[in-house]
This record gives structure tokens, sequence and C-alpha cells, in this order.
């Protein structure tokens, strides 16, 4: 069973890991993510953390408050991101999903709130 530190490392920091596996390991093949009212299928998904891996030099992921319920899924996180060009950006972010019988995610929406970063990068959580 993943969580979503657990997925967001492999996804953004573990560079040797190649994205499809990275993805398989913690996403169904039906994925569906929406962030701040945007949705995405799992190619707009893969698309997403691709870009990121371009710009995120490393992520860390504090849980503040983490639920789980079945195959339901909820938690209050911070996402502080070092990026390439020193910058920092810090979000925390609302995340409520649901979980495959296998323990991946199969959908997840969440909002996020930027805490700290230049307003360019208010968007980073769906940028591409």
């Amino acid at each position: 069973m993943t969580d979503i530190a657990a997925a967001l490392h492999d996804l953004l920091n573990e560079r040797q890991l190649p994205l499809e596996e990275a993805v398989r390991r913690h996403f169904t093949d039906t994925y569906r993510q929406r962030t701040d009212g945007t949705w995405d299928d799992r190619a707009g998904f893969v698309q997403h953390i691709a870009h990121l891996r371009t710009i995120v030099a490393n992520a860390t992921i504090t849980i503040r408050d983490e639920l789980r319920d079945g195959d339901r899924y909820a938690d209050r996180h911070i996402a502080h991101i070092i990026k390439q060009d020193g910058g920092e950006v810090v979000q925390e972010v609302y995340l409520f999903g649901t979980l495959a019988r296998d323990g991946r995610f199969d959908r997840v929406e969440e909002v996020t709130i930027m805490l700290d970063g230049d307003e360019g990068d208010r968007d980073i959580g769906s940028a591409r």
C-alpha cells in the first residue's frame, strides 16, 4: 500500500527510476487526478510529472495529517520543493483519494496553497 509521500519521493527524487515505473508503482492504469479544479487522466498526470522532473531538483514531503479508511485516503501535507535554478516553493496540499485493491492510487483530488515561492510557481502542482 502506498502513500503520497512515498509516491512523490519516487516520482521527483528517484531519477534513476524510470518515470513510467515510478508511476506504475503508485498509480493504477485508470488513474485520474484533479488539482485545483482541473482534471487530468493518467497520461496528463505523467506529462505533468515529466515536466516537474525537469525543473525540480529535490522535493521533501511532510505529512501533517493522514487518514485511511478502507479504500479512502486523505492527507494534508507540505511540499518543500528546491528547483534546479535554486528557487524554492513551499505548498500546503489537502488531498482526498481512493485506492485500488492493490493499494495504488486510483483517484486523487487535491487543493494546493502556496506558502512560499515566486508568483510564477503558484501553479507548480499542475504545470506542464
